[in-house]
């Protein structure tokens, strides 16, 4: 049994017996925790002032500079007892920074310092100096317990096989894996910067109901809550899409969100039920605009968050250089699929020779269907698929030389898509056309004609481009993580029981 394995177990998160010999070593944690007491000491403090990150620390540290202090706080990951010495490499948000605990400088807090484990959380302070290694340490002559670790940290975390049981003990695998924690970090850069480039293009940040009365903007199977109070069923949206377009009829003419959307479907390696997505809106704008926009934004983060030249994701180098390519989707699906996308018969046959079941589905996502399976495995570059099959677009701008497609776009890189946009509908009897027919035959207990929106557009929306971004997919290419859960702290897992 591996000691995550053990770890997991101590947690409650599988049902396993805990071997003895685990046992035996978290009792000894226990009673350490206990001589601790006695000295006098709470293991679990509070506020510890005049920390500095570990980085900093080291950053401005000066060889010829005697006289130099340091504080720091954070994690033991590593520790070496060697008699009257001890060396503890602590880890914070920054870094790691070696800590040398000796008898001489500690005086009466040796004893205090001989019960420290792997895994506990201490702050230290004192002179600042290097070893006979040429390593920066902090000879500490101050301790602080803030935190005492009662379960044995795994002693090889990286090497697992069962990430499954990473994804279950994140709390772990952060500290335990820097790379984990600096993916993670990079997440948090790469938000920032499209908040920054957006705001800087005089864009709005804004924020729309994530518990709607009706779900809408897509389609997705909604999760279903209730309201007690008003004794009022709600669904968990899945797109914010048409109450950012009320604020189009408002006034407010560039704006966009950041935010959670929820979709009652299945888990893979590229989906997860509970996904961050970001929406433009821009006014007089349509999808050339937003196509436009998209490359700009997405170029920016890679030039700003990645290393020159080609970013590696799984097998394939993706090359962003500019421009990217730009194909329609009837052309891609004679090319990939070989048939053309009016030729319907051809496509039916095409999806009987793919195994699809298309004999109860739509003109229309039979091709999708057949499009899905043999072109997208094809885009591994960047490129916009743009024009898409009218019909599958009840949001969107039909083109008006040719009514059977519309205007937008979805942009794929490594087979994923990442991002989709319209050249939005504004017109109110279309638009109501369009709900008619995409509600036809579904439930009736999940789907409803959004109402209101038609009135909104009654009002007058202006000629509109909007665009959505798959923030958690973009990080993967970005970090080169292959698993939507490499990407999102805690994505949603199947009952571990069902793992054993």
């Amino acid at each position: 049994m591996t000691c995550i394995t053990n770890l997991l177990a101590f947690c409650g998160c599988i049902d396993l017996t805990i071997p003895d010999d685990v046992s035996k070593l978290e009792q000894q944690r226990q009673e350490k925790l206990s001589r601790i007491r006695e000295l006098g000491v709470e293991p679990y403090g509070t506020r510890y002032e005049g920390a500095e990150p570990a980085e900093e620390i080291k950053g401005r540290f000066k060889e010829d500079d005697p006289a130099q202090q340091a504080n720091c706080a954070g994690r033991i990951v590593l520790l070496r007892d060697i008699g009257k010495l001890i060396f503890i490499t602590l880890r914070d948000r920054s870094g790691t920074i070696q800590i040398g605990l000796s008898k001489k400088l500690l005086s009466e807090q040796w004893e205090l310092a001989k019960l420290l484990d792997l895994g506990d959380i201490i702050g230290a302070a004192g002179p600042l100096g290097k070893t006979k290694t040429g390593e920066i340490t902090i000879w500490a002559d101050r301790l602080v317990f803030l935190s005492k670790c009662l379960l044995p940290p795994p002693e090889k975390f990286h090497g697992l096989s069962d990430t499954d049981q990473r994804y279950r003990q994140r709390y772990v695998d952060l500290w335990a894996n820097p790379e984990v924690m600096e993916r993670f970090k990079k997440r948090s850069a790469i938000i920032t910067t499209i908040r920054e480039f957006l705001q800087s293009r005089g864009f709005l940040e804004v924020e729309t109901p994530m518990m709607q009365a009706i779900a809408g903007g897509a389609a997705a199977r909604p999760f279903v809550t209730h309201h007690n109070t008003l004794d009022l069923d709600l669904f968990l949206r899945i797109s914010p899409e048409l109450f950012l377009k009320r604020l189009l009829v408002g006034g407010l003419e560039k704006v966009f969100e950041i935010n959670r959307n929820f979709r009652n479907e299945g888990l893979s390696r590229r989906h997860n039920p509970e996904f961050t997505m970001m929406e433009v809106y821009q006014a007089c704008a349509d999808y050339g605009v937003m196509m436009d926009l998209t490359e700009d934004l997405v170029s920016v983060c890679v030039q700003k968050h990645c290393s020159g030249g080609p970013l590696q994701f799984g097998e394939h180098a993706i090359d962003f250089t500019r421009p990217w390519r730009r194909a329609k989707y009837a052309d891609l699906l004679k090319e990939y699929g070989g048939c053309e996308i009016k030729d319907i018969k051809a496509v039916r046959a095409k999806a009987r020779q793919l195994n699809l079941d298309e004999a109860d589905m739509d003109d229309a996502v039979v091709v999708n269907e057949v499009f899905e399976a043999t072109v997208e495995e094809n885009l591994i570059a960047p490129t916009f698929v743009i024009d898409y099959p009218a019909a599958l677009c009840p949001l969107a701008r039909r083109k008006k030389d040719d009514p059977d497609f519309a205007l937008r776009f979805e942009l794929f890189v490594a087979r994923m898509e990442l991002a989709n946009a319209y050249t939005e509908l504004n017109d109110p009897a279309e638009q109501y056309e369009n709900f008619r027919r995409q509600l036809r035959g579904q439930e009736e207990s999940l789907t409803k004609m959004d109402g209101d929106y038609i009135t909104a557009l009654k009002y007058g929306m202006p000629p509109a481009g909007g665009l959505g971004i798959g923030i958690d997919r973009l990080v993967m290419v970005l970090t080169g993580a292959e698993s939507i859960r490499d990407v999102v702290l805690f994505p949603l897992l199947r009952p571990a029981k069902a793992q054993s």
